[in-house]
């Protein structure tokens, strides 16, 4: 029997739809970079208005729209896991941003790795359900070409070193077994994370631009794992969101 997740249906319209957020008449930049970081966002968004709230039961996430080196871009936190941050990239798409940058922390998965060090993720592994509703299930997903160079460029520029290295994008993170540690490892992952596949999915099927910066945060490369108080790096987390922004203002 066929699994309900290899049903892909491309018809680009739905029952809901994004574009019911462009009802309101609110129109953002073509830039917009999404960031989990809470504090350091929170931060950046004290004091200036906000341009739109992504309503979702929890509460809604606040966009603003933000200059950096003179190009507006419209910031926001997404929510953790893959069906979250879709949602938040579909409703900033549909109100205008055509040239995404996500940032965000992730596991490492191979040895070596100092909390910190950046990853630019050049495709994902899709262990999670929400990227089979935009792209077939032997599709696979990465970031747009001109994402990638211009976050290579970006880092370059400020002598940033990073490796470029498949992620894993899981549902699960209780279920990040010694097994599939291995098996991730043996595909070429470096990371593990819970957004970047459904993203790349997203993008592609809206034809946006996106392209993704992770730094290594804790480790479940051996059988214990280690925090590493890798969510407390806050200096990184500024310093990574500076970096988003600056690759968005390439592209």
């Amino acid at each position: 029997m066929q699994l309900p997740l290899h049903e892909f249906d491309p018809n680009p319209i739905a029952v809901i739809n994004p574009s019911r957020h462009a009802r309101h008449g609110t129109r953002l930049p073509e830039r917009g970079v999404l960031c989990w970081f809470g504090d350091v966002v929170g931060n950046l968004m004290q004091g200036r208005p906000v341009a739109y709230r992504i309503p979702f039961e929890h509460g809604a996430h606040r966009v603003v729209v933000i200059e950096h080196d003179g190009v507006p871009v419209a910031l926001a936190n997404p929510g953790v896991g893959a069906p979250a941050s879709a949602s938040s990239l579909e409703v900033l798409i549909a109100l205008g941003c055509t040239s995404v940058v996500a940032v965000g922390g992730a596991g490492v998965i191979r040895p070596g790795f100092d909390v910190g060090h950046v990853v630019v993720p050049t495709g994902a592994v899709r262990d999670e359900g929400t990227s089979y509703h935009y792209a077939p299930h032997d599709v696979d997903v990465a970031p747009h070409a001109d994402a990638l160079v211009a976050i290579e460029a970006e880092l370059a520029h400020h002598g940033v070193p990073y490796d470029r290295a498949m992620t894993w994008t899981t549902d699960a993170f209780f279920r990040e077994t010694e097994a599939k540690v291995a098996r991730r490892r043996e595909q070429g992952c470096l990371t593990v994370e819970m957004e970047a596949a459904a993203l790349f999915a997203v993008a592609a099927f809206r034809g946006a631009r996106f392209g993704q910066l992770l730094y290594c945060g804790d480790d479940v490369s051996a059988t214990e794992w280690d925090h590493r108080g890798w969510t407390e790096q806050t200096s990184v987390r500024e310093r990574l969101l500076t970096l988003a922004l600056g690759a968005v203002s390439r592209m």
